[in-house]
């Protein structure tokens, strides 16, 4: 592929013409699918990132609820601290104060929350060690030692978040197909349209000797550049767009993390060498399909 792209042919270039509806179809349909292939890889990288977040955070980490009459509450927060203290698997416990918990209320309540005067459950964090603890048994314990204890190990909440991340990191990877697919179809026609346009052209080259091969070679080149040109436009503006996009931010959420981190900028530069594979296969198709249609 490479030798015949890059090998040109000055008469054989002059069968495909250079401008026309044809070129201009390839160019903005590659750059096009290329921009939006950036949002989609991006889409695709975030969402990885985001499920490697909520896991990592998720996984070792646990939280009860003390929930007691008030006073009752004290001794059973150090009873609990006690207990999870000498619990094979915990790496640190500690309670939340009324600072931190009347700040866990204020998206839903607003920051005059009186906690105080409220019967709010005590909470405690609890960070695991990497080999975890025994949830089941630390539960029984807690019933027997701690009755207004509930434990709350994240499972239930880690495993739909990361599905659903999982998920929407696969709808990038799919829609990236689907792009793909588009630009090879979209410059399908737009080559058959160049070879029906250039049918008499053809026939002459028929005449004076020159092989299907020798014409087919000449659109495909010709395409191929095309392609990757659009490409290379649409990436460069795909990624400035996702340089305009803000930064990652606590408290804007996945939706301002949508971007590229580290090496991943290398890899929107992918896809215009991809496109004009699809490009290099999408045309040779159509030109031996059509040439054998016009034989």
């Amino acid at each position: 592929m490479i030798a015949t792209v890059a090998a040109g042919d000055a008469q054989a270039d002059r069968v495909v013409p250079p401008t026309g509806f044809t070129a201009r179809l390839t160019l903005f349909a590659a750059g096009t699918m290329a921009f939006l292939t950036v949002f989609a890889l991006a889409l695709s990288l975030a969402s990885g990132r985001l499920a490697q977040r909520w896991g990592d955070e998720l996984a070792q980490s646990s939280t009860l609820r003390i929930s007691a009459p008030a006073e009752q509450l004290d001794a059973q927060t150090a009873a609990a601290l006690r207990l999870l203290e000498t619990t094979p698997g915990i790496a640190s416990a500690r309670a939340l104060s009324d600072k931190e918990q009347r700040a866990l209320l204020e998206p839903w309540f607003g920051p005059d929350l009186p906690v105080d005067s409220l019967p709010i459950p005590q909470l405690i964090e609890i960070r695991e060690t990497d080999d975890g603890y025994d949830s089941a048994g630390l539960r029984l314990r807690l019933q027997a030692e701690v009755p207004g204890a509930v434990l709350d190990d994240h499972t239930r909440w880690r495993k739909p978040l990361e599905r659903a991340a999982g998920r929407l990191r696969l709808l990038g990877w799919v829609a990236i197909a689907l792009i793909g697919a588009t630009t090879g179809a979209m410059i399908t026609l737009a080559a058959n349209a160049a070879l029906a346009a250039n049918a008499q052209v053809i026939s002459v080259l028929r005449l004076i000797g020159a092989q299907d091969s020798y014409i087919a070679r000449a659109f495909v080149r010709r395409f191929t550049l095309r392609a990757l040109a659009g490409a290379a436009i649409g990436t460069v503006m795909g990624m400035g767009a996702i340089l305009l996009l803000p930064a990652a931010q606590d408290e804007g959420g996945f939706l301002t993390g949508l971007g590229f981190t580290g090496a991943g900028w290398a890899l929107p530069l992918m896809i215009p060498p991809l496109a004009a594979v699809v490009a290099y296969a999408a045309t040779g198709a159509a030109a031996r399909r059509t040439l054998s249609e016009l034989a």
